[in-house]
């Protein structure tokens, strides 16, 4: 699912898989000899070049070595062009390194990858093995780059405008129709922008760089594209941890209500746990609903100054914009109790300052055109915008059909669809992986963008697997949780038993409690 609105088969079914989308990598003859650019198969390899520079610069990239892997834009066409995917090889800091490296799959879809590397080392990824990120397809420093500026330039002027409004809307799809058009103009084949080709590319990775082995390590959306991986390309995975599960059979349009309302019960029944927060904030549900309500019925038109500072901007919040900041974890869980209390009692600083931020974008930085290849072919297809408002109505029946209208995150994703037009993937994507490969599956309790209790259905899957929620973490678990690190280092150690005896005793920490 998106990252930043801040920080899941038998082999004959692979192969059916395998079947529809044309050859595997290297069951066909590609040229190696073709340029880079060019139209026609190429022999997936990797050139080794300078690392990508951020604007905010990564001090691992600065030892790192980097290049591009290249591969068919489009591995059912005997005529596709060749595209460059960026990668950055980390050395580890053990002296005595393990012999198989951990390769990272980014969430989004979309997201930068290279932005996520000092979380990553942060956490303990290259500690005791070389750490190798790659962008996936379409992301920032590859070629070619799936971005839309136009999107967000409208994500800018979003704050000023309801969250559902036909105005926003409109403008919305402007920008999706000129990157769109854009986009194709310049050759881009839309169609080939999913997780079986995202799947691919990693398994050439790792025969281009000549690994024997390794481990894989992804979260969110890059959960899902690891255990698409390991169902269609399970040769030479020693072990797959998987953290803020996006379950591949599961994940649809619909499914986010659920999924949301998951994590924001979780957060209320901790505060519940809690007697200072329980005796501060008796009836947090009733109190979100009500403002919700309030909010969509009477939105706030703000002048706000965002939270770093600089000009103010035109905000409005309204019911659906409070939910989706909630989503977005902005106020952070431990005090989004009392920022619904300070809300209820007029003053909206903390939810409108967090919206404000949103003024705030780093233009094409982000590949939102990846985002909606992914979401259109394999989350959308099979379920209607009536199914959206549905599901919302049995999660929330009290809320605002107009709030309940745009799945969490992903608002106008319908029409969005209708004018991105890729082919329905759903049949082959919405598959379970059974597999048994060594798992680690790791949930937050507080997630409200991939509810933890849905990775139980991956896990059943997967029979070497170890499961751990982390109580009191939001989505992206191990960089918020130094047990989850302990936990993931553990399990790279000795895969099929891990140390898990540090979450027994945790619990979430206080939540802000203000004055009455």
């Amino acid at each position: 699912m998106p990252k930043h609105s801040v920080p899941a088969v038998t082999a004959a079914a692979a192969l059916v898989c395998l079947a529809a989308f044309g050859p595997t990598p290297g069951s066909a003859a590609p040229r190696a000899d073709r340029p880079a650019g060019e139209p026609g198969p190429v022999a997936p390899r990797f050139v080794p070049g300078a690392c990508p520079e951020p604007p905010e610069p990564v001090e691992a990239l600065s030892a790192a070595k980097c290049g591009y892997l290249e591969v068919p834009e489009n591995r059912s066409d005997p005529g596709s062009r060749t595209i460059k995917l960026a990668v950055a090889r980390i050395s580890a800091g053990s002296p005595k390194p393990g012999a198989d490296p951990v390769v990272f799959m980014a969430g989004g879809p979309g997201a930068d990858t290279f932005d996520d590397i000092p979380f990553l080392v942060d956490s303990g990824l290259n500690k005791d093995r070389e750490l190798i990120v790659m962008a996936q397809r379409g992301n920032l420093y590859d070629q070619p780059n799936l971005a839309c500026p136009e999107v967000d330039r409208f994500n800018e002027r979003a704050v000023g405008l309801g969250y559902d409004a036909p105005q926003a809307e409109q403008i919305m799809l402007k920008a999706v129709t000129d990157c769109r058009a854009r986009i194709v103009a310049d050759g881009v084949d839309l169609s080939a922008y999913n997780s079986t080709e995202n799947a691919a590319d990693f398994a050439d990775l790792r025969g281009a760089l000549d690994i024997p082995r390794w481990n894989v390590y992804g979260y969110s959306y890059g959960s899902n594209l690891a255990l698409t991986y390991l169902r269609l390309h399970p040769e030479g995975i020693r072990a797959v941890a998987i953290d803020s599960v996006a379950p591949s059979q599961f994940v649809t349009l619909p499914w986010t209500w659920g999924s949301t309302a998951e994590g924001i019960h979780n957060i209320f029944e901790a505060c519940a746990a809690q007697p200072a927060c329980k005796d501060r904030y008796p009836d947090l549900p009733g109190m979100l609903t009500e403002q919700v309500r309030k909010l969509e019925a009477h939105p706030l038109t703000l002048n706000v100054m965002p939270k770093d500072g600089g000009k103010t901007v035109r905000t409005v919040l309204d019911g659906g914009a409070l939910l989706n900041l909630i989503v977005a974890f902005t106020p952070r869980p431990k005090d989004m109790p009392a920022a619904l209390e300070e809300l209820s009692k007029g003053n909206p600083e903390r939810f409108a300052q967090a919206r404000a931020a949103g003024s705030v974008q780093k233009a094409g930085d982000f590949a939102h055109g990846l985002t909606n290849s992914i979401a259109c072919s394999e989350w959308a297809p099979g379920h209607t915008e009536s199914d959206v408002l549905k599901a919302g109505q049995k999660t929330y029946p009290g809320w605002p059909d107009t709030v309940l209208a745009q799945p969490p995150q992903l608002p106008f994703q319908y029409p969005v669809c209708g004018i991105w037009n890729v082919p329905d993937r759903a049949s082959v994507q919405r598959v379970s992986t059974v597999s048994s490969v060594p798992a680690l599956v790791v949930s937050g309790t507080f997630d409200v963008k991939t509810g933890a209790s849905w990775a139980k259905g991956v896990a059943d899957n997967l029979s070497r697997s170890t499961a751990i929620q982390v109580p009191g973490i939001g989505h992206w678990v191990v960089p918020q949780s130094p047990c989850a690190q302990s936990v993931l280092a553990s399990f790279f150690a000795n895969p099929t038993a891990p140390e898990t005896s540090c979450v027994d005793d945790l619990e979430p920490q206080p939540f802000t409690i203000i004055p009455k």
